[in-house]
């Protein structure tokens, strides 16, 4: 039996390829952002149902990965303003962060707590620069802000993180 080839088959193609590339850094973001690891997998599903839906207005102005990490935070911020969400206490504690191969180190889970700890804004820009690999450029893209205000948000944290952390080196401020 043949199968028959149909538009609906690229773009099946692409999501799969968008799927087994990105699924587990839109999951990381998606986790950290909403503080749940099952409503972070429903996120980052939906992200890419989005993605699906939206595949032919992609004009790839950006990567593919700016593009579904923007998606990916609209659907958290959307997943936040439910009602259902805000009557559900989300405060994870680091017990409950997903098992990685090697145990973290001490520091690597002070490190994720305070990160998590941060103003959502400074949290958004702290993730996606270090975690994500992004650049300022596609940080500013995703979150729809300035190049300029990236830079001070990347800043602010990294400035709250060494005063949490306890300060550091005088080289490294």
């Amino acid at each position: 039996m043949n199968v028959v080839q149909g538009p609906d088959n690229n773009r099946e193609e692409r999501l799969n390829h968008m799927v087994w590339q990105y699924e587990k850094d839109l999951h990381r973001f998606c986790f950290i952002y909403l503080r749940d690891a099952p409503l972070a997998q429903d996120a980052v599903q939906e992200t890419f149902l989005r993605a699906y839906k939206s595949l032919s207005a992609f004009r790839e102005d950006s990567s593919e990965k700016t593009w579904l990490m923007r998606i990916a935070m609209n659907v958290c911020k959307d997943f936040r303003k439910s009602a259902w969400y805000r009557f559900v206490d989300r405060r994870v504690s680091i017990d409950h962060l997903p098992i990685l191969y090697a145990p973290p180190s001490l520091e690597q889970i002070t490190l994720t707590t305070e990160i998590m700890r941060l103003p959502r804004k400074h949290m958004e820009v702290v993730t996606l620069y270090y975690y994500e690999d992004m650049t300022i450029r596609e940080i500013a893209e995703v979150l729809g802000i300035s190049l300029a205000a990236v830079s001070q948000r990347l800043s602010k944290a990294k400035g709250r993180l060494l005063n949490a952390l306890g300060g550091g080196d005088e080289d490294e401020r």
